[in-house]
């Protein structure tokens, strides 16, 4: 930070001599800053070490600062440096009506860490209701939550945006979705796998609609059309993958009639097929009352136990059964705020979405070994495993209902063809 320091002090003294020696002509003439002093690696690499909240205000300065922001080499070190650090959190807030992006960055130095800001979405006048499909290297993607045609790809922080194109829709419907990147195949993809019917008849016996035909449908970004991967023999719980891992997309199935233990699915973005991977052995995943998450770059499932009690088993070797470990049991606990009974308050929609009704949400680890939770939709809380305490945070701004979304802030953007 000392050079940033030094850094900042020298363009600012450059700046007020250019001011003094402007003339008629100036503007259109290149301007010497302090910027040349150091070779350009140091400064992207001292860079990539701020907060995204930083970098933001740091592309206003003048034009030189605003063409280095947008530097590829930038936003590549930055998400790097990042996978190490704690998050920026996204916060989609659908109440009372307009949906609304908020953010705080955990990362900061100083207290923009503890404010909540609201976020521009700059497509929102064609899409007022939406739900977020994931986020990926500083990219989120969200879809159309009215009529699921409609879906975007947008840097929160650049504000830069594309719309995808429309994919195939069925009259009577249910869609899963899926976002993410593999390292490998250096390609961004959209997974949208369409549940269907063709007749007004397909109940079972707790009058719950099937949808007993399929359409797996993928976007490939810089592509120009959706292709069709054909059926698949899984249905996956209504809600976007909540994992990604290892250039993988991960699901939960529903019990079928004689399929009845639930599985858990990936599907490879390279290869572009679907695979069993295999469970804990913790005897509970069969019912529904687990989710899955990502900490530190490993596959996990929170699973849900009596008197509100939770169990974090992560998967340190991918794809290996036995390296699933029990690493966190938490027990039961209350935010403050919780204690006065305000749920008569709740957005319907937005609980719904949440994870199956179920109080606490498992978010990620933070930088100190605490991990960080969602409670109910309506509070962040931080739980210290070696301690055996929680900690409400206390953020400036922060709506009442929320879902959140760990997102990696970025300069990250794709190169897609005009």
């Amino acid at each position: 930070m000392c050079f940033l320091n030094l850094y900042l002090a020298m363009d600012s003294d450059d700046e007020k001599h250019a001011k003094r020696r402007k003339t008629n002509h100036d503007d259109d003439q290149p301007q010497t800053t302090g910027m040349e002093i150091l070779p350009h690696e140091i400064i992207v690499d001292i860079l990539s070490r701020l907060p995204i909240t930083s970098l933001v205000q740091f592309k206003f300065v003048c034009r030189g600062w605003r063409a280095l922001a947008q530097d590829p080499l930038l936003a590549g070190m930055h998400l790097s440096w990042k996978a190490d650090s704690n998050p920026c959190l996204i916060l989609h807030c659908d109440f009372p009506i307009r949906n609304q992006l908020y953010f705080v960055d955990l990362s900061a130095h100083n207290q923009d860490k503890e404010k909540v800001k609201r976020l521009y979405v700059p497509f929102q006048a064609t899409m007022p209701e939406f739900d977020v499909v994931g986020s990926c290297n500083g990219l989120l993607c969200l879809s159309d939550s009215l009529y699921n045609d409609a879906l975007y790809v947008y840097n929160p922080f650049t504000m830069d945006y594309i719309e995808l194109p429309k994919s195939r829709q069925y009259p009577d419907q249910e869609v899963v979705f899926g976002f993410g990147f593999h390292p490998k195949t250096k390609e961004y993809k959209v997974v949208k796998i369409v549940y269907y019917r063709n007749t007004s008849s397909s109940y079972n016996r707790a009058r719950r609609i099937i949808y007993p035909q399929s359409d797996v449908q993928i976007f490939t970004l810089g592509s120009s059309a959706w292709r069709s991967l054909g059926k698949v023999s899984y249905q996956f719980v209504r809600r976007p993958s909540e994992a990604l891992v290892s250039g993988r997309l991960h699901w939960v199935s529903r019990p079928r009639r004689y399929y009845p233990a639930r599985r858990l699915m990936s599907f490879d973005l390279a290869d572009e097929q679907f695979r069993e991977v295999p469970k804990p052995d913790c005897g509970g995943l069969n019912r529904c009352n687990f989710h899955l998450s990502v900490l530190r770059g490993c596959l996990a499932a929170a699973v849900y136990g009596n008197y509100g009690k939770l169990e974090i088993w992560v998967m340190k070797d991918y794809n290996v059964k036995e390296s699933w470990i029990k690493e966190f049991s938490i027990g039961a606990y209350t935010p403050k705020c919780l204690k006065q009974n305000l749920d008569r308050d709740r957005p319907l929609k937005i609980w719904k979405n949440a994870s199956n009704g179920k109080v606490v949400r498992v978010l990620c680890l933070l930088e100190n070994g605490e991990i960080l939770l969602e409670y109910k939709n309506r509070v962040l809380v931080s739980y210290d495993p070696k301690k055996g305490k929680f900690r409400d945070l206390v953020l400036q701004g922060i709506p009442n209902w929320f879902q959140t979304v760990v997102h990696a802030g970025s300069f990250n953007w794709i190169n897609t063809p005009p």
